[in-house]
């Protein structure tokens, strides 16, 4: 009853003071997203991506946080004014992540540039021009979601030039995207043979398996990941889903803390997912009678609970 009985006074004082704390992170959240939109993709790796994107969210993260201080000041919340802008203290962190989450749900351009890679290998772009047109052209069409018109100017590509890598990982993406698991999964392989470090095709082999609804094979492609890229969370984040669809929620919940952690570690968005999917876990632990097991992986990944 106290939840409920303090619950009803802050919208209270909310009605009487006018101000809409939704709106507040709405505009911060809104200004980080044009940001994150106008970031150069183009030869940046993952990592250089995300870099970009912190930059994107402490640039309002301050002014955020400020908003939010003279709101509850006014509340009778909290008297404190004082802005913390130490990035490794919990304050900033809670403001930080707040709008992080705000993004992923609402900001398109997050997830499309923290899922990119772009970094060239020997192979992975063609010094042959008419490849490179008929390539570009066909980034604009998948853009748009024309992912058979895509596919076939990707196709011209690689006749133009058969040791084109990224165009052979977007034939992978467009013939995952119309339903050719087979053909998806030549295409990673004949990528890999040109560049066998390139992390989409690494990426996506899995996820080919997953939709393909053989786990075990998925698992065993997510371990090929993190022996080129051991510090990828994506091999972390696809084992923990692995397992959830094997029902294992204890194995689920303990990749899933590390893709936490390793996003934490390189400032990536997908930090959030993670923690969606921990809460999931937690509740199926729960319902199972393992709670107890649930903090003690928590525990053991160095994962902190209020």
């Amino acid at each position: 009853m106290r939840g409920e009985a303090a619950r009803e006074l802050l919208m209270k004082i909310n009605k009487a003071l006018k101000i809409d704390t939704a709106a507040i992170l709405n505009k911060a959240g809104a200004d980080a997203c044009k940001c994150i939109d106008s970031i150069g993709l183009y030869g940046k790796s993952t990592k250089e991506i995300n870099a970009d994107i912190f930059t994107c969210i402490n640039k309002q993260v301050g002014s955020y946080q400020l908003l939010m201080k003279i709101y509850r000041s006014m509340a009778g919340i909290d008297s404190n004014y004082v802005l913390n802008l130490d990035k490794n203290s919990n304050e900033y962190q809670h403001y930080y992540f707040e709008m992080e989450r705000w993004l992923t749900d609402s900001c398109p351009s997050i997830k499309k540039a923290a899922a990119s890679d772009n970094k060239e290998a020997k192979n992975s772009t063609s010094s042959d021009k008419v490849a490179i047109d008929l390539y570009n052209r066909g980034i604009k069409e998948m853009d748009k979601e024309n992912f058979s018109a895509a596919l076939t100017l990707f196709e011209k590509a690689v006749k133009q030039d058969e040791v084109f890598a990224f165009a052979w990982d977007n034939i992978g993406i467009c013939k995952r995207k119309l339903g050719d698991l087979d053909g998806a999964l030549e295409a990673y392989l004949k990528s890999l043979t040109l560049d066998p470090s390139g992390r989409l095709p690494l990426q996506n082999i899995p996820v080919v398996y997953e939709y393909k609804k053989d786990y075990d094979k998925a698992l065993e492609a997510y371990k090929n990941l993190s022996k080129i890229y051991p510090d990828d969370p994506e091999a972390y984040y696809g084992s923990g889903r692995m397992y959830e669809m094997k029902n294992d929620y204890e194995k689920a919940l303990d990749y899933m803390c590390k893709a936490y952690n390793a996003y934490i570690a390189i400032n990536s968005p997908y930090r959030s997912d993670a923690e969606k999917n921990i809460s999931i876990y937690f509740k199926k632990l729960k319902d199972a009678g393992k709670e107890a097991q649930f903090y003690q992986i928590l525990k053991d990944n160095h994962i902190k609970t209020n």
